[in-house]
């Protein structure tokens, strides 16, 4: 069987924001999501109009790989980066928490993601929904090598 870490991150991820945007009728994007910056860190906002659900199905391929649960300010550390100050040097600033809190709260009503007292879990449906992305790209992996499939039982 493939796993999350078996498949490229990308090529997951932008199949999973696919399947997130068709799919998750709970999954969408505020009014402010075109003009939102996420971090202070960030000079502009995201180029991808679809940035809400490329961050969404990042966010749910964290917590497929993590073996204990997430919590908010650990997704702010991981999104975040290096504030660039000029001259002087770089120092490292977590994202804002507002996106990252309300793609959480929408993955919940849509049953992808379970909130725990130590952080959010994903469900067994959110396992599924994963398992079979996951399925997706590997078949598209082997397509293109054919010496893949050996792998894929």
């Amino acid at each position: 069987m493939v796993t999350v870490k078996e498949v490229p991150a990308d090529r997951l991820i932008r199949k999973l924001a696919e399947y997130l945007k068709e799919n998750a009728k709970e999954l969408r994007p505020p009014s402010w999501a075109p003009i939102a910056k996420l971090g202070v860190h960030k000079e502009n906002n995201p180029e991808d109009p679809d940035w809400w659900y490329v961050r969404a199905a990042s966010i749910i391929r964290k917590l497929a790989i993590s073996p204990e649960p997430i919590g908010l300010s650990t997704f702010s550390v991981i999104y975040g980066g290096l504030k660039r100050r000029g001259s002087a040097p770089p120092h490292f600033r977590r994202a804002t928490t507002n996106h990252i809190r309300r793609i959480l709260q929408q993955l919940e009503r849509a049953g992808l993601v379970a909130r725990t007292p130590k952080g959010r879990v994903l469900t067994p449906r959110g396992v599924s929904v994963v398992s079979s992305v996951v399925r997706e790209v590997f078949n598209e992996l082997v397509k293109e090598r054919v010496e893949l499939a050996k792998y894929g039982s």
